[in-house]
């Protein structure tokens, strides 16, 4: 399990400093042991029911329990994707439906670690533990703390031309980590970039932004949602 917390840095070197009011916030999250407590982890509301029972209507996010945290792993990935083919991902959230089509041509490394997760149902009953709005939500932590994530990483650098609009499917990453690595954390970009080329990309929404900006919603600042967004089950289908 990885220790170090995983950070999203709003300016163009890898120390996370963020001087300046113009650009998005670093995240909450640190290696710094009271950011790790459990007060970072959204707690259970007295009407929220199990993550398993919940019926979700996409744009609206229903009450559901914070995740157990999970102590897993997943392998390694291996090989790639048919990049021939339409890679994609579901995300079925406790807002609604996100889906996502994988950069399987431009990124395979990424791509392949993504779908890797998934198949392995590393992303099951995770939060989103970070929403910044007008920035990022993030996720992809089976402890929920923004500081766990599988024994291994993945290394593909993006091009020096990265964006990353609205819609981005990237992977978070320390300031010390190289540039375009990926574990298991993820962000969604609900804005419109402002990143430097330092994280690996993944995909890209096509469907259910109203949910990734419903998630949004939930949150103030930068830190856990107002109440716990959760991702019920992720899928993942080639055709």
């Amino acid at each position: 399990m990885a220790s170090a917390a995983l950070s999203l840095a709003a300016c163009g070197d890898d120390s996370g400093d963020a001087s300046t009011a113009s650009t998005p916030p670093v995240a909450a999250t640190s290696a710094d042991p009271a950011s790790s407590t459990p007060e970072s982890t959204p707690a259970s509301t007295p009407e929220a029911e199990p993550a398993s029972a919940v019926k979700v209507t996409d744009g609206k996010c229903a009450d559901v329990e914070a995740p157990a945290e999970k102590d897993t792993d997943t392998p390694k990935p291996k090989g790639k994707l048919d990049a021939s083919k339409k890679n994609v991902i579901t995300l079925k959230t406790s807002c609604g439906t996100i889906v996502i089509e994988l950069a399987a041509k431009a990124y395979p490394k990424t791509s392949n670690a993504v779908a890797t997760l998934v198949k392995n149902g590393y992303w099951d009953k995770t939060s989103f533990h970070r929403v910044v709005p007008g920035f990022v939500i993030q996720g992809g932590d089976p402890t929920g703390s923004g500081s766990g994530g599988p024994s291994w990483k993945v290394v593909e650098a993006p091009k020096k031309s990265e964006k990353y609009p609205e819609g981005t499917l990237a992977m978070a990453k320390t300031g010390t980590d190289p540039v375009g690595t990926t574990q298991s954390q993820f962000f969604i970009m609900v804005g419109k970039g402002g990143l430097p080329p330092e994280y690996a990309v993944a995909g890209k929404v096509t469907k259910g932004m109203n949910v990734a900006h419903a998630i949004e919603a939930l949150g103030s600042g930068d830190g856990p949602p107002s109440k716990p967004a959760v991702v019920l089950k992720a899928t993942f289908k080639a055709s």
